[in-house]
């Protein structure tokens, strides 16, 4: 590892002290990690309100996670105040209490509570000489980071080069505190007596956002029309579903094929809906039928190609590519789906609900092209070249007109706002917040309802016949191609409709804070200022995610709608991509030119945070998306993993922490049953001192083995799984290592990132094998056959020799009952095979090792609940419940490196799941509250 200014380091030292650093941060010593990750993952099942549903933007940070890392990042820790907590047990007391408050500060429904945000604020403000930092996120994106500064009432500060998230940033923390307490100015009077918040501007944009659907109506209307049901009864549409078709390769029957995926339309219970397909007179009809045995056929096309429902002929994807390119594929309706007051009612088209869609194509639309090639990007292969291809005519009619209304709406608020007596003032972009500034303000989040609406509106939306209901385009970061789409009616009640949109859109402002003000701006994290800030980063994918490319879609619809508005934002005809901070291959000459070209400006941004005079008294905190799939052998991570922390090492940073996030609910099918690794990395990070030391192999070895054992005693007291302590250890060990310019390797080469990552593995193994040590002989015993044989059979003398080693015998074992020996061979029992019917009290040798399993086993029959019926009375026979905990980690990672994830899982439950079990065992405790002080399950409260 080379420091940033290798020929300016002084001569190499053995054992100089490393210059003194600011006051040590909670982040950089504990977390609350379980209570930070199960409120980040609930709130993927959080709708309204959620500042993720303004507008879609890609890898959004969980609110609870920025607030958490925010928090923590800027409060000391308790044992870098030892003028106030002394003793170890005053800093633990004390970092419980701050964990506790947390844990409150992270629920979603607390995100606006004043009393308890207060509170967050003046323990920040203890730690920071009174004052409130500035934070900036030069990587905004979905603006996680920069809104919950806000909502800490700190000073915050946004900027990203994309438009999209520039304008979403502007709408979550710059545009609300203008307006708050604001009544709102439409005529007809006020929905509330006092405003406090942006509630007036919501009220404002629900109110004329119901007028431009009115007057949308009034236009367009007619190309909506009802739909006939078989009984006579008249519907208003959902959905209409088309197919795509191409003409058929055999000139003994060229007709036009659909290409259908599925078709089914409903797949509910009793209420089975699907199409069927007949050739008639040389045309394909469709009709509706309900029966729940479905049809023969699952569609006419699949990733092997497509066939002819007139006789069965191969239809090729380059004949469909071909066809398609030159302009010759067309699409057939194929049902409609329509509303009833008894659910979905799917309909055989009719010939007055084509016509209806057939539309000239709007004039004066951008002929932008799509990119030739993007991560994702796969409809250019059929001739689908400009952006608006992407939609159908009715589409662009429909959505030109209401990108025009946005503008004659804005009018329309402004003479209301002057009507109220509101002064005119300047325009929104010129720093108002006034009439104008106000027009400006409901404009721009009509245009974001819009824009929401187009996720919803296009040629490449779905039909979801498990949910009845349309499936949007982004539902995952891609523009695949469709072959049967679902066009939705933009004036019924169901998804995608206006109304329903812009309400969404309101929602948020509802809930948007106004603690302090919000500064976002639009430009490169390479080239901006970072002076005097505290920064919290959320850099891009390494390689995941074309944001610019996806973000075009609707970039090209915001201009057309705010081009008077925010003119600066939306300067350019497409989104920037030259300096967009992505691996992306196809823009960089390759992956190998990618890797170069994000690796280069990933450090040059960061080394420019190092050399500004940001905030020194606080860490640097920085995630990193960790996927799954990168883990090694080793246990250390992929090469965006290496290569950001080779990064800031070489950029001159020391990296004091890292903590592993999981933001995936627990129900999710790949977590089920596994071990899921953390969906992102924080790092804390402090600048290095220019002088700092080098060191030797030799010393650093002995460095982690002085400091890593305090620090995963801190982890592991902490409510970390034992999942993540690996990745959590490697905080403490990076921090060794990257304090100084350089540790040299016996050869005299200088020890890469990965190396140092295999040391901290290596260290975390010896620290946690030396626990051992402290265990029970049979307990002792158990470890040593169970890392060697698990739960298989051996012979019975080699489990004596094993046993007088650790001072035990084999028929000390056999009456602890935790091991069997019979006719020379021997085992370790398993949970399965513990003896049923075990209470604490009854058993006369009862070890670590056996209140260990026997609780892991309880977790996976019966739960958190049933673990916790045990507890009280391992606690009445004096067993050590951080004995337990402690041994809980070491066979969870005896469990991983034999590969064996049905006992890594088995414990990793069980210690995941401790601070919930001691606060059931809390409340089954029916001894009073006076003697309960001293009833201790060994966590923190």
């Amino acid at each position: 590892m080379t420091g940033p200014n290798h020929s300016s380091q002084p001569a190499e030292t053995e054992g100089k002290s490393v210059a003194n650093t600011p006051k040590k941060k909670l982040i950089e010593t504990s977390l609350p990690l379980e209570a930070i990750n199960a409120a980040s993952a609930r709130e993927k099942s959080i709708r309204h309100g959620h500042p993720s549903t303004l507008h879609l933007y890609w890898s959004r940070k969980p609110l609870a996670t920025a607030r958490a890392v925010l928090f923590a990042q800027l409060v000391d820790d308790p044992a870098s105040r030892p003028e106030e907590f002394p003793t170890v047990e005053e800093q633990d007391a004390e970092r419980a209490r701050l964990h506790a408050l947390m844990e409150e500060l992270v629920v979603w429904e607390n995100s606006n509570d004043e009393p308890l945000l207060r509170r967050a604020r003046e323990e920040i403000r203890k730690s920071n000489g009174g004052e409130l930092p500035a934070v900036l996120d030069p990587f905004a994106g979905g603006g996680s980071i920069p809104l919950e500064a806000q909502r800490l009432g700190l000073e915050a500060h946004a900027s990203d080069l994309n438009p999209l998230a520039v304008l979403i940033n502007k709408a979550l923390i710059e545009i609300p505190p203008k307006f708050a307490g604001q009544e709102p100015v439409h005529p007809g009077g006020n929905e509330q007596s006092i405003y406090q918040r942006a509630e007036g501007l919501a009220e404002d944009v629900r109110y004329y956002g119901k007028w431009m659907r009115d007057e949308a109506f009034r236009r367009i209307g007619h190309l909506y029309p009802k739909v006939k049901a078989p009984d006579g009864t008249e519907h208003t549409v959902i959905a209409w579903k088309w197919a795509r078709t191409v003409k058929s390769p055999n000139p003994a029957n060229p007709i036009e094929v659909p290409l259908v995926n599925s078709w089914w339309l409903s797949k509910k219970k009793g209420k089975e809906a699907w199409v069927r397909a007949t050739v008639q007179d040389g045309r394909v009809h469709y009709e509706v039928v309900h029966d729940s045995v479905g049809p023969a056929d699952e569609g006419t096309i699949n990733r092997k190609g497509a066939v002819s429902v007139a006789d069965g002929t191969p239809i090729g994807f380059d004949h469909i590519r071909t066809e398609s390119r030159a302009g010759r594929m067309g699409a057939d309706l194929i049902a409609v789906v329509a509303e009833s007051p008894h659910g979905r009612l799917y309909i055989s088209p009719a010939a007055e609900h084509t016509k209806a869609a057939e539309v000239p194509r709007p004039e004066g639309l951008s002929d932008a092209e799509l990119p030739e090639q993007a991560l994702g990007f796969r409809v250019q292969n059929y001739g689908l070249k400009r952006w608006i291809d992407l939609f159908t005519n009715r589409q662009l009619v429909a959505m030109t007109t209401l990108s025009d209304l946005v503008a004659e709406t804005r009018e329309q608020v402004l003479v209301d706002a002057l009507i109220a007596g509101v002064p005119e003032g300047d325009r929104l972009e010129a720093g108002g917040s006034r009439a104008q500034a106000y027009a400006d303000a409901v404009a721009t989040y009509l245009t974001l309802g819009v824009s929401r609406i187009i996720d919803y509106s296009n040629a490449m939306c779905s039909w979801h016949s498990g949910r009845d209901t349309i499936r949007n385009l982004f539902s995952r970061q891609a523009v695949p191609m469709v072959w049967d789409y679902a066009e939705t009616n933009l004036f019924s009640s169901s998804a995608g409709n206006i109304l329903g949109q812009i309400v969404w859109v309101a929602k948020v402002l509802e809930h948007a804070t106004a603690n302090s003000e919000g500064n976002v701006s639009q430009g490169s994290a390479l080239r901006r200022a970072y002076d005097g800030f505290v920064i919290s980063a959320d850099p891009p994918y390494y390689d995941n995610i074309g944001y610019s490319d996806l973000s075009d879609f609707f970039y090209l619809w915001l201009r057309r709608c705010l081009q008077e508005i925010h003119p600066q934002v939306v300067g350019t005809m497409l989104t920037p991509k030259v300096d967009e901070l992505v691996a992306n291959p196809y823009r960089h000459d390759g992956k190998e030119g990618a890797k170069r070209f994000f690796v280069d400006g990933f450090n040059s941004v960061f080394r420019r945070i190092r050399q500004g005079r940001v905030n020194s008294a606080v860490p640097m905190t920085v995630y990193y998306a960790y996927k799954q799939q990168d883990a090694e052998a080793e246990g250390t991570s992929s090469t965006g993993w290496h290569t950001l922390l080779n990064g800031l090492i070489e950029t001159g940073w020391e990296i004091t922490a890292t903590w592993p996030v999981r933001s995936e609910l627990a129900n999710r099918p790949r977590s089920q049953a596994s071990n899921a690794l953390a969906s992102s990395i924080v790092l804390a990070c402090r600048p290095r001192p220019v002088d700092a030391d080098s060191i030797t192999r030799r010393l650093l070895v002995a460095r982690l083995k002085s400091e890593l054992p305090e620090a995963l005693r801190t982890l592991m007291q902490g409510a970390i799984a034992p999942v993540d302590l690996a990745q959590a250890a490697i905080g403490p060990g990076i921090s060794v290592f990257s304090r100084y310019a350089r540790v040299r390797e016996a050869d005299g080469s200088d020890m890469s990132v990965r190396d140092a990552l295999l040391l901290i593995n290596a260290t975390l193994d010896e620290v946690l094998g030396e626990q051992e040590s402290d265990f029970d002989p049979d307990t002792r015993f158990a470890v040593k056959w169970y890392r060697s044989y698990g739960w298989g059979t051996e012979s019975s003398g080699l489990a004596d020799q094993l046993a007088r080693s650790t001072d035990t015998s084999i028929g000390a074992l056999e009456r602890g009952g935790i091991f069997e020996a019979r006719g020379g061979r021997a085992r370790l029992l398993s949970p399965e095979n513990l003896s049923a019917g075990w209470t604490p009290q009854t058993d006369d040798r009862l070890s670590i090792w056996e209140a260990t399993v026997r609780l892991a086993a309880a977790m996976a029959d019966g739960g958190v609940e049933k673990v916790a019926q045990l507890l009280p009375g391992l606690q009445e026979v004096r067993v050590d419940l951080d004995a337990v905990k402690e041994l809980g980690f070491l066979l969870f990672h005896e469990a991983e490196k034999k590969k064996d994830a049905k006992d890594a899982l088995l414990f990793n439950s069980l210690v995941s799941a401790w601070g919930d079990v001691n606060e059931q065992a809390r409340k089954l405790a029916s001894v009073p509250r006076s003697t309960q002080e001293a009833f201790d399950f060994g966590d923190e409260d």
